[in-house]
């Protein structure tokens, strides 16, 4: 769980201070749901992590980083991005759904 989400919060602040990143989203042509995005990943980070006191909140924030993860993985398979830049979004898909998974157990 901390592993996800402090990938995230550190994904969120090079959002802010890296024009590569607003740049893969203008690639993407995503630009306009780039800020959307990083809403959501800061909403599913910080639930991920208030999610080791309120179990419900874990449980929303894993399955919604992981659907979030796999439509980023469904948008560089459709751009032919190559397997070796599309293995973080496979990654985080993958822990996000372990971490769902484990936490309806």
């Amino acid at each position: 769980m901390l592993l996800s989400s402090f990938s995230f919060y550190a994904y969120i602040i090079s959002y802010f201070i890296s024009p590569h990143m607003k740049n893969e989203f203008k690639r993407f042509n995503l630009e306009k749901l780039g800020l959307l995005t990083i809403i959501i990943e800061f909403i599913g980070a910080t639930g991920l992590l208030l999610g080791l006191v309120h179990n419900i909140l874990l449980t929303l924030s894993s399955l919604g980083l992981c659907l979030l993860m796999l439509c980023g993985l469904i948008v560089r398979i459709k751009l032919k991005d190559s397997i070796w830049i599309s293995i973080p979004a496979g990654f985080f898909m993958l822990l996000n759904l372990y971490i769902f998974l484990a936490s309806i157990k």
